[in-house]
């Protein structure tokens, strides 16, 4: 029964062996463990703050993410809108431009139809004036034809003169 109540010599041994090993775990050993544990806690804690961090900073980047497209849709919106104006307004200029060439090019032809016109009128009146002078030429023929006529004409023509001075 000595295994079951162990002696004091063996107790004392073992308690100075422990004390030892305890003594020894203490100066070389528990410091470098206990700086790394401590170490290890403060890295896991640093990885946690880090990914805590990196977690606000996605939050954040997806907040800008979401601004930044808002914005972008807002600017190519008014780009679009910029672009309509400008295709409007080029479409109303050449209308414009369309319009006051249309009046321009009948203003014209008015112009030349004027011209064609009073050219006929001119055309005409002279060869009235031609027919005229043709047809009275014939009746002065006809009725001047001999010289008693012509006589009798200049003396009317004379006496008329004479009767105006006075």
């Amino acid at each position: 029964m000595s295994l079951v109540t162990p002696d004091i010599g063996l107790l004392f041994w073992m308690c100075i062996s422990f004390g030892i090993v305890v003594f020894l775990l203490g100066k070389y050993a528990w410091k470098p463990i206990l700086s790394s544990v401590k170490q290890r806690e403060s890295s896991i804690e640093d990885a946690l703050n880090e990914a805590k961090k990196m977690r606000d900073d996605m939050a954040k980047m997806s907040a800008s993410n979401e601004e930044i497209m808002r914005q972008a849709r807002a600017e190519r919106e008014t780009l679009l809108k910029d672009a309509r104006d400008i295709r409007d307004k080029e479409i109303s200029e050449a209308k414009t431009r369309a319009k006051a060439e249309a009046d321009a090019m009948l203003g014209r032809a008015r112009e030349d139809i004027r011209n064609e016109k009073n050219a006929a009128i001119t055309e005409m009146k002279n060869q009235v004036a031609e027919l005229s002078i043709q047809v009275a030429e014939r009746i002065l023929k006809d009725k001047l034809g001999d010289a008693a006529a012509q006589k009798a004409l200049v003396d009317k023509v004379m006496t008329e003169a004479d009767m105006r001075k006075s």
